[in-house]
């Protein structure tokens, strides 16, 4: 028995290019978009007191999951400026850059002020410089913590 030598394969035509990514796709007013601003640009107006009070307040009641003192209090935050357009910028920093939370924390902190009454735009920055240290955790949670 011969045997059989099976057909030639035809060739593969080479492959389309693939479509752009969604990100280069234009958007419906796109160009409309004002381009991304700069943190020194959030809370520059007339303070309003009244308003910071309330983002400390929201502040203290967000916790690294594993150290049981608020943000506020173990010195994670280092600056809060909010104007009375309700422009809020806070600046704050991880207890070290390897902290579990550092992917999640700053935009729970941005949840929790941009949701205080009377925000109308909220910026977190986060920074690594100065460096947190104890000393920068305050008396009450000092004593809460047992240092």
């Amino acid at each position: 028995m011969a045997e059989e030598t099976p057909p030639p394969v035809p060739p593969i035509p080479p492959m389309p290019p693939p479509p752009p990514a969604l990100a280069d796709a234009p958007k419906d007013g796109a160009d409309d978009a004002p381009p991304e601003r700069a943190p020194d640009t959030f809370g520059t107006g007339d303070p309003n007191p009244e308003l910071n009070d309330a983002i400390v307040e929201a502040l203290q009641t967000v916790f690294d999951p594993e150290i049981p003192v608020d943000i506020y209090q173990m010195g994670l935050i280092y600056e809060v400026r909010v104007d009375t357009e309700g422009s809020a910028y806070v600046e704050m920093t991880l207890t070290s850059p390897t902290c579990p939370v550092a992917e999640t924390l700053p935009g729970e902190v941005e949840v929790k002020v941009r949701g205080v009454e009377g925000v109308t735009e909220a910026r977190v920055e986060l920074v690594w410089e100065p460096i947190w240290t104890m000393e920068m955790i305050s008396e009450a949670a000092r004593l809460q913590l047992n240092l």
